[in-house]
């Protein structure tokens, strides 16, 4: 897809891989929506991306608030029309146990990661709809696939996006609408910034850049694909765990279990 001219809507805009994304589809001339809960982030990155000369529109929302994103969309709507790639990028986890975890923890991570999703969709697909052509880009985690210790409400805050955009992308057949999944492994971004994460190594040696990500999500905005796993050799992964979960199943429990016996024994 020619970007040029496009326009791209990226939520959690503010740092990692929706800055990351933004810088990238703003050198191939779109233009951007920045879309988070800090202005004065989002006005950074709006900042840096004057050196594209492309038009940027800031816009402070908290995806996890519906009626916020129902004011942010009819003030995108008003300007643009419609937008013509959606790229769903905010979330975050918090790391302990679900007998340690508050409801309002567990809730408010399925509330940025999945339902800010969902609202976000609903208010922009049926413009995209009605132009027959727009695709949805929602990024997600290989935690979409593997449930782990520690962080068991944000892995099922991506099982359902990604349970979700399947179900979707057979609903979108013949719409000349589109959506992909984005599923990184360990990213380098301020995700592990919170608290939860204090005594726990920050980054693995296999860890991705925001950049390299943001590659997978300007080609999402153009695949065919359900799914694109970055990188690629972990989809063999997927394969073996959704084949043998016997067999892989206690192997990675065990792994994870012992970190966060770490972290509960701190």
């Amino acid at each position: 897809m020619d970007f040029k001219e496009k326009v791209v809507l990226i939520t959690g805009a503010s740092s990692g891989i929706g800055r990351a994304s933004a810088i990238k589809f703003a050198k191939k001339g779109a233009k951007i929506i920045l879309v988070a809960r800090n202005k004065i982030k989002l006005e950074k990155v709006q900042s840096d991306l004057n050196a594209f000369n492309t038009s940027t529109l800031v816009c402070e929302c908290d995806v996890s608030d519906k009626s916020q994103v129902q004011l942010m969309s009819k003030k995108v709507l008003e300007k643009f029309g419609s937008v013509d790639i959606l790229v769903n990028n905010a979330g975050f986890a918090i790391y302990d146990s679900v007998a340690n975890l508050s409801i309002d923890e567990i809730e408010s991570q399925m509330a940025t990661n999945y339902f800010g999703m969902v609202y976000c969709i609903k208010n922009f697909l049926p413009s995209m709809i009605q132009k027959k052509s727009g695709h949805i880009v929602n990024v997600a985690s290989v935690a979409a696939s593997f449930g782990l210790p520690g962080i068991a409400p944000y892995c099922a805050s991506k099982f359902a996006m990604l349970g979700f955009s399947e179900g979707l992308k057979h609903e979108l057949k013949g719409t000349g609408v589109g959506i992909t999944v984005v599923s990184p492994i360990m990213v380098r971004t301020n995700f592990f910034d919170h608290p939860s994460f204090e005594n726990m190594p920050k980054y693995s040696p296999t860890s991705l850049s925001p950049e390299t990500v943001a590659n997978a999500v300007l080609k999402a905005a153009n695949s065919p694909r359900l799914e694109i796993i970055v990188p690629s050799i972990v989809r063999g992964a997927v394969w073996i765990k959704e084949t043998f979960p016997y067999l892989i199943n206690p192997i990675l429990g065990s792994a994870f279990r012992k970190q966060l016996n770490k972290k509960e024994q701190n």
